[in-house]
């Protein structure tokens, strides 16, 4: 959070007594401002988008609407806003609940002053970096000057690889599928397809343009908006854009590690995320892709083979000098059946296992076949939900980076 700037604060309960109570803490705080209240669920989502807060203390227990249900429609119509769910009960299976329907934090309730102000602040830093992005991306788009942007001298967006050491473990389905989560009114997205030649992730939309990576590539060191605006996929139900592979496998050839840098780079400047789909052989173009990535989304499965490999692939980052905390581990089509826990290879690897996405086949296959991801209409599956967590989990990690950065910046003046 930048000096100066306070974080705007809306505080929802039904009970007065409480919402006074933490009104009265927080008015201590010189970085807070308490901007109003709410004492319905109902009534905290038009009051959230009359005063778009930073920040959302819920309650989860409110007899119109609870605070889930208000949490997930207020982050479905301001996905910025950040909230910290509040409740009487620690039970596992509310919090799980929270986190699903994208809430930032989940206190007990009293929470203790320090633990509620820390959390508000670390919320308070992602609402302001998801809206500094937000409101760049389309200040930028409105005035029709996307070329200015070609400099690199404005916050960029985040380039964020899924990628697995092991063919088969289903980073094209994640891929997709993140970036369509993270995709919404006030977030733009891009999509590409880093498997130059076995790449489908056009397929998996059902979106086969007749563009693709080839005709940027080439023009790496002199794109503009036009040009990208005119090679980009739209995908018709969710306005993703989407970067193709090359229709033919022997075109890949013809693109350069190099190239293909600059337009990541590029893609950046005009999208808050860009999400990279990768091949599992480490080539030129894959190395080049985990090197310039904010994020990587590394995907193993309960497999003794897949396990390996992604110690292999740590190793070799460590020896790249690559810092883990780029790496958000992901262990996909998690059995509860089979004795290979995220536990015991995080244990093993020394890596921590961020989530697990349950297994899922016949969603999967079903969304594959149709050309329809399942976030998109299998929401309320397991699957799905465990995509949205991942969502939420890339977003904490951004932040967390450039609160970090921000430390840094201010250490060194």
């Amino acid at each position: 959070m930048s000096a100066g700037e306070k974080i705007r604060v809306l505080i929802v309960d039904d009970v007065s007594e409480t919402r006074e109570n933490v009104k009265k803490l927080l008015q201590f705080e010189s970085d807070v401002d308490v901007v109003g209240i709410a004492r319905t669920g109902k009534e905290a989502i038009q009051v959230s988008q009359e005063l778009n807060p930073d920040v959302v203390l819920m309650d989860i227990n409110m007899p119109d609407m609870d605070g889930i249900a208000a949490t997930e429609a207020i982050r479905a119509k301001q996905p910025a806003v950040q909230v910290v769910i509040l409740s009487v009960q620690s039970d596992q299976n509310y919090m799980r609940k929270a986190m699903l329907v994208g809430a930032r934090d989940f206190l007990t309730k009293p929470p203790m002053g320090d633990e509620l102000i820390s959390a508000i602040r670390r919320a308070g830093e992602m609402a302001r970096t998801e809206k500094s992005k937000s409101a760049q991306v389309q200040a930028v788009v409105a005035s029709g000057n996307l070329g200015g942007l070609s400099g690199f001298g404005g916050p960029k967006g985040k380039i964020i690889a899924v990628y697995s050491p092991k063919g088969g473990a289903g980073c094209t389905t994640l891929a997709v599928n993140l970036a369509l989560t993270l995709n919404n009114g006030d977030t733009r997205v891009a999509l590409v397809d880093g498997n130059f030649q076995f790449g489908d992730v056009a397929v998996f939309m059902n979106e086969q343009g007749k563009n693709t990576v080839l005709d940027l590539a080439p023009r790496a060191e002199e794109l503009d908006p036009e040009i990208v605006e005119e090679v980009m996929v739209k995908h018709a139900a969710s306005g993703l854009h989407i970067l193709a592979a090359p229709s033919k496998p022997e075109q890949a050839e013809k693109i350069s590690s190099a190239q293909f840098s600059r337009v990541l780079e590029y893609l950046s400047q005009i999208y808050a995320y860009v999400v990279v789909d990768t091949a599992s052989l480490l080539t030129d173009v894959t190395l080049t892709v985990i090197d310039v990535s904010d994020v990587i989304v590394l995907v193993t499965t309960q497999d003794i083979p897949s396990i390996q490999k992604c110690r292999l692939f740590l190793d070799l980052l460590q020896t790249l000098g690559v810092e883990r905390s780029r790496i958000l581990f992901v262990m996909n089509r998690y059995d509860k059946r089979i004795n290979i826990t995220p536990e015991r290879v995080a244990e093993n690897l020394k890596q921590e296992v961020a989530l697990s996405i349950p297994l899922d086949e016949a969603t999967a296959t079903k969304a594959v076949n149709r050309g329809v991801p399942f976030v998109l209409d299998n929401k309320s599956q397991p699957v799905s939900r465990g995509v949205y967590m991942l969502a939420e989990s890339v977003r904490g990690r951004v932040a967390a980076q450039e609160s970090e950065g921000e430390a840094d910046r201010v250490g060194r003046r």
